[in-house]
């Protein structure tokens, strides 16, 4: 079976999942932050090389005060409780989004498990957080002009391989699979330029549910897709 190098996930129907149960929002949002150890894991094994999850993004903000504070608090959490099976594992931990709006704590701990995660190379797994596909765009524009006005390159040296090195992703491959659970069927401003040429998989499970039996239909799915990249 066909597997794919690079999945990116969003990680979408944490809130309904607790509603239909009667629960409070932060308990779906618990329950999912297990799914992406499992998943993580299950894509590890079966051989994928690269997981990008989409954690927060720059519209997340306008959430309730409190709803951000449980986010970010499980983030550190997670950080701490996981670092530790991510260099056991040999996973590379790299996060990609803005780093300015973020509690200089959690980014601190951030940097860190990525300094320490660095040399791993079996797995990586990509964290996108206050992270929005058009501000992407937008500041690989600004460094580009201002290496442009600064004569690194030539205006006829510019194509697509040099704006891909300037977006967050750089020299990581595009997603091969974009996987959105609970059954919403958008890109939600993710990855806008590095998905260009993904299979986009939309199963109907929220992602609390989305254990790695999912993975395994996604994958088998995926297997079945024929891509031909515009040739015949």
């Amino acid at each position: 079976m066909e597997v794919p190098h690079h999945i990116a996930i969003i990680m979408d129907g944490n809130g309904r999942w607790a509603r239909k149960r009667g629960l409070p929002r932060t308990a779906g949002h618990r329950e999912g932050i297990k799914r992406v150890k499992e998943i993580t894991k299950e894509a590890k094994r079966l051989g994928v090389k690269i997981l990008t999850i989409f954690a927060f993004s720059t519209e997340n903000w306008s959430r309730p005060k409190k709803e951000l504070s449980f986010l970010f608090s499980s983030l550190e959490n997670f950080l701490e409780s996981y670092k530790k099976e991510l260099i056991r594992e040999d996973i590379r931990l790299v996060m990609i989004g803005r780093r300015d709006r973020i509690n200089p704590e959690i980014i601190k701990k951030i940097e860190e498990t990525e300094r320490e995660t660095a040399r791993n190379k079996s797995f990586m797994l990509v964290i996108a957080l206050d992270y929005g596909g058009r501000w992407d765009i937008v500041e690989a524009t600004k460094k580009i002009m201002r290496d442009y006005e600064n004569k690194k390159f030539k205006l006829e040296e510019l194509s697509e391989d040099v704006v891909s090195a300037y977006l967050s992703l750089r020299s990581i491959p595009d997603p091969d699979l974009l996987i959105r659970t609970s059954g919403e069927q958008r890109m939600s401003n993710f990855l806008l330029w590095n998905l260009a040429y993904a299979e986009f998989y939309f199963p109907q499970v929220s992602w609390p549910d989305f254990k790695k039996e999912e993975l395994r239909k996604a994958l088998q799915t995926f297997a079945q897709r024929e891509r031909r990249f515009g040739s015949l």
